[in-house]
């Protein structure tokens, strides 16, 4: 609201003069990206928003973090009502099992926080 912009003339317009400030270089995630790549798809005026608010990269940090949490404890919660074949006796069944947990947990994870 209290922000003065300054313009400088290009041809016959005026264009804004911003300056971002620095961010910290945070690496961004699997799930904030897909997050980003969604807004850029589906809801780009709120992409926008963030871009101009110098919130995006905050705010995609925080859901890539939020997901990762999410998919553990979804995780924990499904290994406790599908136990899991002895992984020394059954190496590919066991595997097979926990890729087929990882992929419910994160497919509630997809729909919850990232395609919402």
């Amino acid at each position: 609201m209290g922000q003065e912009f300054r313009y400088y003339k290009c041809g016959d317009y005026f264009i804004p003069d911003i300056q971002f400030s620095p961010y910290k270089h945070k690496v961004l995630g699997k799930y904030g990206r897909m997050r980003r790549a969604y807004l850029q798809e589906k809801n780009p005026m709120l992409l926008n928003d963030l871009i101009l608010r110098e919130q995006l990269f905050p705010y995609l940090w925080e859901i890539d973090e939020t997901a990762h949490c999410r998919v553990e404890k979804l995780m924990t919660e499904l290994l406790k009502r599908n136990p899991t074949p002895n992984k020394a006796t059954h190496q590919m069944a066991w595997v097979q099992h926990m890729n087929s947990l990882k992929a419910q947990a994160e497919e509630i994870v997809l729909a919850e926080l990232i395609y919402s």
